[in-house]
């Protein structure tokens, strides 16, 4: 693991699990994140970490309920999702589904020609993995 890695992006979300440990084992097996970073806290909590995937990163940490950052399991409905670009999204999808990924979105050729799928982690999070990347298609 590298001493310093730096994202080319200036957007990080930040997504908190009620076991965030094993989100991130299930995140790096299920959707090829590296860890970065890992700070563990009291009662195996995770207060910080970096995941990265390509030259994207996402900060995964514990439920923070005091400050209102809950894990969708158990709520009616989630309000965002998360969009990543692979190179290969039907190699991507396999390892997914076959990790236990939830599908909500079949993986499709869209009409502007990007292709991609849509999952739920381990706990409801939304993720889209595909070959878009933001722009590339504004001009068409």
């Amino acid at each position: 693991m590298p001493s310093v890695y730096r994202s080319p992006s200036d957007i990080y979300p930040s997504i908190t699990y009620n076991d965030a440990p094993a989100a991130i084992e299930w995140l790096c097996q299920a959707f090829g994140f590296v860890k970065r970073f890992v700070l563990p806290g009291a009662g195996g909590r995770i207060e910080h970490s970096e995941l990265s995937l390509g030259t994207g990163v996402v900060m995964v940490g514990s439920t923070k309920p005091e400050l209102g950052r809950l894990s969708p399991v158990g709520m009616p409905g989630v309000s965002q999702a998360l969009n990543v670009y692979v190179e290969d999204p039907d190699a991507h999808y396999k390892v997914a589904v076959a990790a236990g990924a939830k599908v909500i979105r079949e993986l499709r050729t869209e009409d502007y020609g990007a292709r991609g799928y849509e999952v739920l982690d381990i706990e409801n999070h939304v993720w889209y993995f595909g070959n878009y990347r933001a722009g590339e298609y504004w001009d068409q």
